[in-house]
């Protein structure tokens, strides 16, 4: 259920995966600062944040390990990069939140952040899954759910969002025009994201030879 880690590129890819964690986090304050809604995550942890009066970056740790929890039990393989991806998107996108102000009835900057967010998140998602080292926790739920139903990716991936934006929005989540727009944009992005970083999604993580003592 592990994936085999790299040791002898493992400080490189420790280095990388932590830049598309920083851009993750940077990617999501802009959304809620946005204020013309988030991805449905977002909605969901933004929401669960208010009612619980802790960060969304706390709440953002807790659902990732809750997540992890449910794809474990459907026997999903997990890597290092998934545990890295829970304890690192959470505190960072706390610490962006300090320093990313709220706009309100500015469209035009609101709409730029938004865009700008989706960019990110693109950029950031082919650059840590790049490393090959483990799927995020909700993207192995989404595995998880296809393998062991028989369902398509597509409807999986369709079936959590849906489930997780509702029941943000019913808690007071910051669903709006935005989630939609994130809905559309962001298969594209992380495509191109793709593209630039000549990433290879279903590339096998061959582990290192294993040389054997001479006799």
């Amino acid at each position: 259920m592990f994936k085999p880690i790299r040791w002898n590129t493992f400080p490189r890819d420790f280095l990388r995966i932590q830049i598309g964690f920083v851009l993750y986090g940077l990617s999501i304050a802009f959304m809620i600062q946005g204020n013309l809604g988030t991805g449905a995550w977002g909605v969901l942890e933004v929401g669960l944040a208010y009612l619980l009066s802790v960060s969304p970056g706390t709440i953002s740790v807790a659902s990732g390990f809750v997540v992890l929890t449910g794809a474990l039990l459907m026997r999903e393989q997990i890597g290092w990069g998934t545990l890295a991806n829970i304890l690192s998107i959470g505190p960072w996108l706390d610490f962006f939140l300090k320093y990313t102000p709220s706009v309100e009835n500015n469209l035009l900057l609101q709409a730029s952040m938004l865009l700008a967010a989706i960019v990110m998140m693109g950029m950031a998602s082919a650059i840590y899954i790049g490393v090959n080292a483990g799927a995020g926790p909700r993207d192995s739920l989404m595995l998880g759910l296809k393998r062991t139903t028989g369902i398509s990716v597509r409807l999986a991936r369709t079936i959590i969002e849906i489930t997780v934006v509702t029941v943000g929005w019913l808690i007071g989540g910051p669903a709006g025009v935005g989630t939609v727009v994130i809905a559309l944009l962001i298969g594209p992005a992380v495509q191109w994201g793709f593209k630039i970083f000549k990433v290879e999604p279903h590339r096998e993580l061959n582990p290192e030879p294993v040389i054997a003592p001479a006799d």
